[in-house]
């Protein structure tokens, strides 16, 4: 431990944000990282206490709480403080392939189970880890190292996103021969087209792209497997096979009007966006933009913020975003203790911007549309509104949720975007392969493991376990790997 009193002499100071102002003229990231001498002393800040639970990731109180990826965060921290970068990124990158996109975009459970947040700040993890990778591309550590011997077998992953990536990776790493099946234009999934460009500039997942590539990854864009290539093809020119297709079914608001012109899925929109901004710089309107629209978000989340930060960015009139469920305490409830994920009011970046551009914060809590009103060209022109209330049904002890006699009201809108979550894997892959589904669609692996009912083909990620977070499908695709890999050989031996 490098520094036992860092914690006590110096304060916690995050990466600094541009003003809003600035931030919203563009799609850029918007941090500033801080000089090395002041993250040597954010570093210093780690306790090395004798129970990290930042690094547990543990299930406590039905929550995640520390690094699902088992990071060894003290070990890095004490390697910033002492000026020892490369060393860090050494033992950062034996957990997490890609450090690149999770000190980007992971609410940072580390940091929620930090001990200095037991009665204070936390360690600044997640900027700290960003520091070490990005000092890692600037001297040439993250480099290309391919594997010094080939296996002879081969392995399909189906799906670009952070889970088929990480099996990739691992996979190869070991010395089996890759190849990743993108059905989209671009290499990332969810990682490209389902994050803004502003939170994770696609600059950084080709970077490292290249460098899979030049390890022997190889990549086939514009192929839907289960529509453009067959199991039975797959299965003749692969040994195994992982299916990390993602949980990409959007859950839909059926309501009255529905089929009026102007509503979207969150994800369609955003994807949108991000291509065009690739594409052509958004010049041309070969997107759906929300400029000079009233906007209805419906739904929370991260996705339903990243919809906010979108719109204010394109130039919309106004923009309201409904949720369900009513608003978390702004501080730890009694029932909610330390270690756990703290179950608290989150202002983010897209609903921080739109109460600056315009003078309120656009979240309404505990309410959702009843329907949809359209002109007489069948385009969306308003919404009807109601508030919702919560009951507890004495029998079974949920909460059951009810609409407000008479709290109708509407409101303009011109653009809707559904951010309400997704329901698990889409129909014609999984059908195309005939692997088992559980009651949420998602691919059931056999006895707990990722090993589907059909054989030499696995599965990983949103697509295994449902809906969840990028470390999290990071962690799946690496499990997976092993697995698929002892399957091959009859031992792991992971790199």
């Amino acid at each position: 431990m490098g520094k036992p009193t860092g914690f006590l002499e110096y304060k916690r100071e995050e990466t600094r944000a541009f003003s809003v102002k600035e931030r919203i003229k563009n799609y850029n990231e918007f941090h500033e990282a801080l000089p090395i001498e002041e993250r040597r002393k954010q570093a210093s800040r780690c306790m090395e206490c004798g129970v990290p639970f930042c690094q547990s990731g543990m299930n406590i109180g039905g929550m995640i709480s520390g690094c699902p990826l088992n990071n060894l965060i003290p070990e890095w921290n004490d390697l910033i403080y002492r000026n020892s970068m490369e060393e860090a990124y050494r033992r950062l990158r034996m957990t997490n392939n890609f450090p690149e996109f999770t000190s980007r975009v992971c609410p940072a459970l580390c940091e929620k189970a930090c001990t200095c947040s037991a009665n204070g700040d936390a360690v600044t993890v997640r900027n700290n880890e960003y520091s070490i990778v990005e000092t890692a591309y600037q001297n040439g550590w993250a480099k290309a190292e391919p594997p010094e011997v080939r296996t002879g077998k081969k392995v399909a992953v189906i799906g670009s996103g952070p889970s088929g990536l990480a099996a990739a990776d691992q996979l190869n790493r070991r010395g089996h021969s890759v190849t990743v099946f993108e059905r989209s234009d671009r290499v990332g999934g969810l990682l490209m087209y389902g994050i803004p460009n502003m939170k994770l500039d696609k600059s950084v997942i080709n970077r490292r792209i290249d460098i899979m590539k030049a390890e022997g990854v190889e990549f086939k864009t514009g192929v839907d497997v289960g529509k453009n290539i067959s199991l039975k093809e797959l299965k003749k020119d692969y040994d195994r096979i992982i299916l990390a297709c993602g949980a990409s079914n959007p859950r839909d608001i059926k309501v009255d009007g529905r089929d009026a012109e102007g509503i979207y899925f969150a994800v369609d929109f955003l994807k949108s966006t991000t291509k065009a901004l690739l594409d052509c710089g958004l010049k041309g309107g070969n997107y759906i933009s929300a400029k000079d629209k009233d906007v209805v978000v419906i739904g929370g989340g991260d996705t339903g913020n990243d919809c906010v930060g979108t719109c204010v960015r394109h130039g919309a009139k106004s923009i309201l975003q409904l949720e369900m469920m009513p608003k978390l305490p702004d501080k730890r409830a009694e029932n909610n203790p330390w270690p756990q994920w703290p179950r608290v009011c989150k202002t983010d970046y897209g609903q921080e911007e739109a109460a600056e551009v315009y003078g309120t914060d656009p979240r309404i809590y505990q309410t959702t549309v009843k329907k949809f009103l359209k002109d007489k060209n069948g385009k969306l022109k308003g919404a009807v509104l109601v508030n919702l209330s919560f009951e507890k049904d004495e029998t079974t002890g949920r909460m059951n949720m009810k609409e407000v006699e008479g709290s109708e009201y509407e409101v303009e809108a011109g653009l809707v975007l559904i951010a309400a979550g997704f329901l698990g894997s889409e129909n014609y892959i999984t059908s195309a392969f005939g692997v088992e589904l559980d009651g949420r669609t998602n691919v059931i692996g056999q006895n707990d493991s990722h090993k589907t009912n059909v054989e030499n083909v696995f599965t990983a990620g949103d697509m295994h376990s449902g809906q969840s977070l990028v470390v999290r499908a990071i962690r799946d695709g690496r499990d997976c790997a092993r697995e698929v890999d002892e399957s091959l050989m009859g031992y792991s031996n992971p790199v």
